[in-house]
Formats: C-alpha cells, sequence, structure tokens
C-alpha cells in the first residue's frame, strides 16, 4: 500500500497516540503538519478507501457527533509492507544491520531482541 506524505503525516500521530482519534484531535496533535487542516477531511477519506484507518466509533464534539479514527495496521506492519512491493527483498541481516547503523538500540531493545533470536 502506498500512503502520501500527508497521510504518513496522520498515520505517525495515530500510531504515537495508540488510540482513536477525532478529525479535530488529529488537527491538534499534528504539529509538523505540511498539509493544510480544509485537507483533513480528503485525506482521511482517503485513507479509509486504502484500508489505512478504519472507523472506531463515533465522539460527542459540542453538539453533534464526530467520527473517530484509528490506524488499521501498526507502524512496523506498514514498513514491512512497503518492503513488498519491491522486485529485491532486503537480507534480514544486512537491513538489521543498516538499522543499527542508522538508529541503534536501547538496552531493552536489545535485550528483547536477544529474547526473539533465542
Amino acid at each position: 500500500m502506498y500512503l502520501t506524505k500527508n497521510e504518513i503525516e496522520i498515520m505517525d500521530v495515530l500510531w504515537r497516540e495508540n488510540r482513536a482519534l477525532s478529525r479535530g484531535e488529529i488537527l491538534n496533535l499534528s504539529v509538523d503538519k505540511t498539509w493544510m487542516d480544509s485537507s483533513v477531511h480528503i485525506l482521511l477519506n482517503s485513507m479509509l478507501k486504502k484500508g489505512a484507518i478504519r472507523e472506531a466509533g463515533f465522539v460527542k464534539c459540542g453538539k453533534t457527533c464526530g467520527r473517530v479514527y484509528e490506524a488499521a495496521f501498526s507502524c512496523e506492519q506498514y514498513h514491512i509492507s512497503t518492503l513488498d512491493s519491491t522486485r529485491c527483498l532486503p537480507d534480514p541481516v544486512k537491513l538489521a544491520e543498516a538499522y543499527l547503523a542508522a538508529y541503534g538500540l536501547t538496552e531493552e531493545q536489545t535485550a528483547s531482541l536477544r529474547a526473539l533470536l533465542k
């Protein structure tokens, strides 16, 4: 699945908050957004059609009710799906080496990874 830069910005908010959010909450929590507030409805509808987000109910907003949205998959699942769209899948060891060189790991992540590999 391909998501635009603006859609990824919204997904980042949903992933970071890890809960269903209303349109207004998404706007308020999108601090460094590159899109205009008036575009949020178009972006959310596009993301619904792609299956990136799903409706998670309704919340009372003043005198009306508004939909709340949640991510349909995790950040990690999204990034793995982008690898599937390439013809040459990266070697998992080299991919891990590249990730470690770029970002490193905390002690807790290192322990979890060791347990996973055992």
